[in-house]
């Protein structure tokens, strides 16, 4: 079987790797913290990269517009979830800043595939396609 198309997209392969460093991150922490803040950045980093192909897969651009838009709602998320963890100790300023090097990629990234997706609806409109629901 091939590669996911969505595999492919410079986006997708951004939040993997977020999603990626934060579940390394977290595995180092105390039990509590991983229970606790731990459960609740790995599930939002995790959303991030699943919405984009859930998204992709729906096979519309309405619905991959709809899931994109969770996608950085994760995105925001985690980078509360990542603030919350630095305040308390638990992320060390070297990580912070690796994950802040991604993660100032990837909102800009987030926003150009949405803005991609709604030229693509946009021209399904001026060719007098319905999108598919």
């Amino acid at each position: 079987m091939g590669q996911p198309s969505f595999e492919t997209l410079e986006v997708y392969r951004l939040a993997d790797a977020l999603a990626g460093d934060v579940w390394n991150l977290v595995m180092r922490w105390p039990l509590f913290a991983r229970d606790t803040i731990g459960k609740q950045l790995v599930r939002a980093a995790d959303s991030i990269g699943a919405n984009l192909a859930e998204g992709y897969g729906r096979g519309s651009y309405a619905d991959n517009k709809r899931f994109t838009h969770i996608a950085r709602g994760s995105l925001n998320e985690t980078l509360c979830w990542l603030k919350r963890g630095l305040e308390r100790k638990l992320i060390a300023p070297e990580d912070s800043d690796r994950l802040k090097r991604i993660t100032d990629e990837l909102g800009p990234r987030l926003n150009g595939y949405l803005n991609y997706i709604n030229r693509q609806l946009a021209a399904q409109a001026t060719r007098g396609e319905r999108p598919k629901a």
